[in-house]
């Protein structure tokens, strides 16, 4: 039997211990040769582009010939006005990720030593960066579509007469959202968060390429779906799959969602919900890759996820 591919040396390629040792010199050459990848590492102006620069010897800044614009190598990115160490955020987003099931604020702001809201602030930054290419992508291909409620949980009452059924809306909180993910077969995936499964279907419409394969359950609210493509359908109290139609990629899905829920989070609410989603999309997508290659994706994506200068 083959073994697996994060129990083989080929998902290592990256120490956590050799961040750690980092220098903060050493860091902030690691991030400017990240940021920079286009340019050979290079620095240049993020306001004009300019490559003409001048340093400064006491100050860890550079100053642009042409337009006069100071920054530094977090400025322009979702790491700007920063009080952390370089070496510190890189650990952040090294720690991050290795957290094949996600990782919680509170067990990071112990790695780090710093303060719970620092953590929790810096996770949502890396999970704000790697959500930020899906905001208007599309699937195409082979679309397997499902929903997955989270949150609104109700504590049954002590006595079996005084319970009621809590999968009806009448006994709902309220506070229940559902993340619908759009998985591709043997490609990317793709998520939002509703109100409810039958709320999505105008956002999946327009998500899915026209001329694509939908995959979905027996929920009626997926009917429409018929007349935008081509639809087939799984009756789960039947049958998990056959042959003509299964959404076993998009319940995997889930089951990382629910994961990191259950196991890391304990408690994800409804205005963050959808961020938490992203990065488990993100995770699924990229399960195969190796941490150090996650570490640099992580980072090129904090860059590119900046705010102007």
């Amino acid at each position: 039997m083959s073994q697996h591919f994060l129990l083989s040396a080929k998902a290592r390629t990256l120490s956590l211990a050799s961040v750690a040792r980092m220098t903060e010199e050493q860091a902030r050459e690691t991030f400017q040769r990240l940021r920079w990848s286009d340019n050979g590492g290079e620095a240049y102006c993020p306001k004009c582009g300019c490559t003409a620069l001048y340093t400064y010897k006491t100050r860890n800044l550079w100053k642009c010939k042409g337009c006069n614009h100071q920054f530094s190598v977090t400025s322009g990115t979702i790491f700007a006005s920063r009080k952390m160490p370089v070496r510190d955020i890189l650990l952040a987003i090294a720690i991050f990720a290795n957290g094949a099931k996600g990782h919680s604020a509170l067990q990071l702001s112990r790695d780090l030593d710093c303060q719970y809201k620092s953590a929790y602030v810096l996770a949502h930054k890396i999970r704000e960066a790697l959500g930020a290419g899906d905001k208007e992508a599309t699937v195409s291909g082979h679309v397997e579509v499902d929903g997955c409620y989270v949150g609104g949980y109700i504590k049954p009452a002590n006595y079996k007469e005084n319970r009621r059924d809590r999968r009806l809306a009448m006994h709902q909180t309220g506070k229940r959202r559902v993340v619908i993910v759009m998985r591709e077969r043997g490609g990317k995936t793709l998520t939002f968060v509703s109100k409810t499964e039958d709320a999505s279907v105008p956002t999946i419409s327009r998500r899915v390429a026209p001329g694509s394969t939908v995959y979905a359950d027996e929920a009626s609210h997926w009917d429409i779906l018929h007349s935008r493509f081509d639809t087939k359908r799984i009756n789960h109290s039947q049958a998990y799959s056959n042959p003509e139609a299964c959404t076993n990629q998009a319940e995997s899905f889930f089951s990382r969602l629910r994961r990191a829920e259950s196991g890391q989070h304990h408690h994800i609410s409804g205005p963050h919900l959808a961020a938490y989603a992203s990065e488990m999309d993100w995770r699924e997508d990229n399960r195969r890759v190796s941490n150090g290659e996650q570490f640099t994706m992580m980072v090129s994506a904090t860059v590119s996820a900046g705010h102007d200068p």
